[in-house]
């Protein structure tokens, strides 16, 4: 799926791997966040995902012109988990406007374990 934008010179196309990586990129640095999860595996066997892999762990979706991104993270153990998701919410709207120009709908942060 590609994102499609119109601006006053024309259509602008954004592949979603550029955007999962934005989205990967923003979420990873935000504090307590250990790493992106695979948005496939929900039971104890989550793994890890590097940079490569960013849009294992995202899922974008369209809403007309705007986009609903859900971003599911792995968190460091003895973080509070409304802050840290708080915190990634912010960080990827910020990444994405400040970057690619998207306006974002809404952030659904899905935190699918805790590392110690």
């Amino acid at each position: 799926m590609t994102l499609k934008m119109k601006t006053k010179n024309g259509t602008l196309s954004i592949d979603d791997d550029v955007i999962a990586i934005v989205v990967g990129s923003a979420a990873s640095e935000s504090f307590g966040v250990v790493g992106m999860a695979s948005k496939t595996i929900s039971d104890a066997a989550n793994q890890v995902l590097n940079r490569p892999n960013f849009a294992k762990g995202i899922t974008l979706k369209e809403d007309g012109d705007l986009l609903i991104v859900d971003v599911h993270i792995i968190v460091s153990y003895g973080t509070k988990l409304t802050e840290v998701s708080k915190s990634v919410k912010k960080q990827v709207i910020y990444a994405l406007e400040k970057q690619l120009g998207i306006v974002i709908k809404k952030v659904n942060v899905i935190i699918e374990g805790v590392l110690a």
